[in-house]
């Protein structure tokens, strides 16, 4: 590939509206050096600050002195660096994954304190190709097998991806043509990590002509057919769903003629939107629990509580979630709801926010006129004074009190088109 294609990548990734401060994060890589060249040629000619952050994760003696490296290459380039240090792994879990998420959450932090809202990384085509064969290896569906997303909102932050259709030996000539050094992690070669593995694999499969360019193709057709399905998913949802109180309804009878991946997709997003868990639960969990409500059984799954009621299926929140959760007014509760009083007067009144509960059924006097299953009355918010029910703002209307979802009930179905 030719340097004005690989500059032509970034330029598409931020043009027409090249952000005025933008960060690369570095980690000393060949992929993550050759994005840092190109962003800093990118940012000279279009006016952009560019500042540039290397997280040190502490598992290497080598990884200081490489993110030095870094900081004195920056420093010949003009661009102000720093290095982030994380060293909180508890040796549990993946470590991979412990370590990226923790790379999102240090750089976000940082970048919001320099007013940064934009940040490119140097992920490509070979990592394209690579998630693509593990999503393989767990049986994945469309969504698993969709392209890694050139843009995604993380922590606040815009996350940029220019070279995703750039693959590393490209980078890697690019760097030696500018006379550009870069370092090779030694865990690359550790067969103990998944992603390793199938980057072996991906070396025996082109002898196929499964490469990282053809499995980057499957990934963005992939792409393609989810959103399609996600749109039809929406359309769905606005003529069958309704946001009840923070739970969902859905038409039984209208559901059921839906295609079963459309009624899957539905529920699914249900649960996340409830619970809200960025993780789908797996694909065997969610076929068991649309077999059961077909069946007429209620059941449970990923902290919600899903049943059928004469004409809908209601999916909300489960009370075990919930039951133990308490917060003061006003702060938010279960990450979804806030309540807060109308006046000083009920303030003072107030101790806690916690579930509704059978305690709180039993006080509250008529809990149909919610309009909710009983067991969703149960998991909603309500306003205690020690054991003692002072309001319930989503079952009997309160002028004291008021109780509303963090960013309102639309976002259930403008959720469906974000991703």
């Amino acid at each position: 590939m030719t340097m004005a294609w690989l500059t032509q990548q970034v330029s598409s990734a931020f043009l027409p509206h090249p952000p005025d401060r933008v960060a690369v994060a570095v980690s000393g890589g060949g992929d993550s050096m050759a994005l840092l060249h190109l962003m800093h040629g990118f940012c000279r000619l279009h006016g952009s600050r560019l500042f540039a952050v290397t997280v040190d994760h502490c598992l290497r003696a080598e990884g200081a002195e490489e993110a030095e490296a870094v900081g004195a290459y920056c420093a010949t380039l003009g661009v102000p660096h720093d290095i982030l240090i994380w060293d909180d792994w508890d040796g549990i879990g993946n470590l991979q994954a412990e370590a990226r998420d923790a790379r999102y959450e240090c750089v976000s932090d940082w970048a919001k304190e320099r007013e940064i809202r934009t940040v490119a990384v140097g992920h490509t085509a070979d990592d394209q190709a690579e998630t693509v064969l593990m999503r393989l290896a767990r049986r994945a569906g469309v969504d698993g097998l969709s392209s890694i997303s050139p843009r995604m909102l993380r922590h606040g932050i815009h996350w940029v991806r220019p070279l995703l259709s750039v693959t590393r030996e490209d980078l890697r000539s690019y760097l030696r043509s500018q006379q550009v050094s870069w370092v090779e992690d030694p865990s690359n070669d550790d067969t103990s990590f998944e992603r390793i593995r199938a980057r072996n694999a991906l070396a025996e499969l082109g002898k196929l002509g499964i490469d990282a360019s053809a499995l980057a193709t499957v990934a963005e057709q992939m792409r393609q057919a989810r959103a399609a399905l996600n749109w039809q998913t929406f359309l769905a949802a606005r003529d069958i769903a309704r946001v009840e109180k923070g739970a969902i309804a859905l038409d039984e009878r209208r559901l059921r003629i839906q295609p079963e991946e459309i009624q899957r997709r539905l529920l699914v997003h249900a649960l996340s939107w409830i619970s809200g868990n960025p993780y789908p639960p797996r694909r065997a969990a969610v076929a068991t629990l649309m077999a059961a409500l077909r069946r007429g059984l209620a059941s449970t799954l990923d902290g919600c509580h899903a049943l059928r009621e004469k004409e809908s299926i209601w999916v909300f929140r489960e009370h075990k979630a919930v039951q133990d959760l308490r917060v003061p007014a006003g702060q938010l509760w279960d990450s979804r709801w806030r309540v807060k009083p109308a006046t000083e007067e009920a303030a003072r009144k107030c101790h806690y926010v916690a579930a509704m509960g059978q305690q709180g059924v039993e006080q509250c006097g008529d809990w149909r006129a919610s309009g909710l299953p009983l067991q969703a009355v149960m998991s909603l918010p309500a306003v205690w004074q020690d054991d003692v029910l002072l309001a319930a703002p989503l079952v009997r209307p309160d002028q004291n009190w008021h109780a509303a979802l963090e960013g309102g009930e639309e976002t259930f179905f403008g959720g469906l088109l974000s991703h």
